[in-house]
């Protein structure tokens, strides 16, 4: 298991970011998707939890596999997906990702919104204060994101809001931007296989914070589009896309609904994602990687010659007298 802790800070509110992340996630899901990959929305369904209050269950199925890495293709099914399982309770959120193909592998992200630039070093006391664990901070602005996912119109140092006034930031923007507010993201990734434990764990790390970078830099640089919704458009949109999406990767259920009334038992509750899905990457981590100078094994010949079937001759045996080696026999 290794946990790692991101704080990711924007310029927005806590109260402002309740409709941002909704708007996101929609739309970044249905810009990655395509006939046969994509986010597919199962279900997404109001509850009630006797500990948190009132929020929203999500259930996804995130189809990867023309995503994957090379290597990874050549060991999973074709027909292959990660499902995702997410309670938001905003400004608490919980998102978790298991794969039935690997068991022994999931991730695990609770997720808490406060006005800051970060600062708060005791935020997660009560859920992991014993426990070791990295901090980063993410810079929306200054971090390099992957160049194949770079678009000007989604850079901070360059974007500017019609309607806010906010945008283009500089180095250091965080220490004197208001209004300013923080992700703060516990991230526990586990899988428990001998010998790969540790470097997988930390790929998938790198993954994370390449998805979390982006979901944040989008949901600022998308502000002009959902900053006057109110909750009821922004739900509204959010149904429209998912269905849009679904039927994007060819899938078509039913219509989605967003009920007032529960349909998941407290016992399977355990928020959305506050970050979309982004393509792995397709290079092999180098300890999955197959030498190309292996030497070959000598232990049997390069290639096995067999007798032409066109030819009668003899059968030439070792060792065997000619008078009393085999014939083949004549064809009919």
């Amino acid at each position: 298991m290794l946990l790692k802790e991101y704080r990711i800070c924007m310029p927005l509110t806590v109260d402002e970011y309740k409709i941002g992340q909704l708007y996101m996630i929609s739309k970044h899901s249905h810009e990655q998707s395509d006939r046969g990959e994509g986010v597919e929305v199962v279900q997404n369904e109001p509850f009630e939890d006797p500990h948190h209050g009132n929020g929203q269950f999500t259930e996804k199925r995130v189809y990867l596999n023309s995503k994957l890495p090379s290597w990874a293709r050549a060991v999973v099914p074709k027909i292959f997906y990660v499902t995702e399982k997410a309670w938001n309770y905003y400004p608490y959120t919980i998102t978790e990702y298991t794969c039935s193909f690997l068991p022994k592998f999931s991730i695990h992200i609770e997720t808490k919104y406060e006005d800051n630039k970060g600062s708060n070093d005791r935020i997660f006391d009560s859920e992991a204060k014993d426990l070791e664990r990295e901090v980063c901070f993410i810079d929306i602005a200054c971090d390099e994101i992957p160049e194949r996912y770079y678009k000007e119109s989604e850079d901070p140092k360059h974007f500017k809001s019609e309607k806010t006034g906010r945008g283009q930031l500089r180095e250091g923007w965080r220490d004197s931007h208001q209004p300013i507010m923080c992700s703060y993201k516990l991230v526990t990734v586990k899988f428990e296989v001998w010998g790969l434990q540790t470097r997988v764990e930390q790929f998938v790390h790198k993954v994370v914070r390449d998805i979390l970078l982006i979901g944040h830099r989008q949901a600022f640089a998308w502000v002009d589009e959902w900053y006057d919704m109110t909750m009821d458009e922004v739900r509204e949109f959010e149904r429209a896309t998912q269905e849009a999406t679904n039927k994007k990767i060819g899938v078509f259920p039913p219509a989605i609904s967003i009920s007032s009334i529960p349909l998941l038992p407290s016992s399977v509750r355990s928020a959305p994602s506050s970050a979309p899905s982004t393509p792995l990457s397709t290079d092999a981590p180098e300890f999955l990687s197959v030498p190309k100078d292996r030497p070959r094994k000598k232990s049997a010949p390069e290639t096995l010659t067999l007798p032409d079937p066109e030819k009668k001759a003899t059968l030439n045996l070792p060792g065997v007298p000619a008078s009393d080696r085999p014939c083949r026999p004549k064809s009919e």
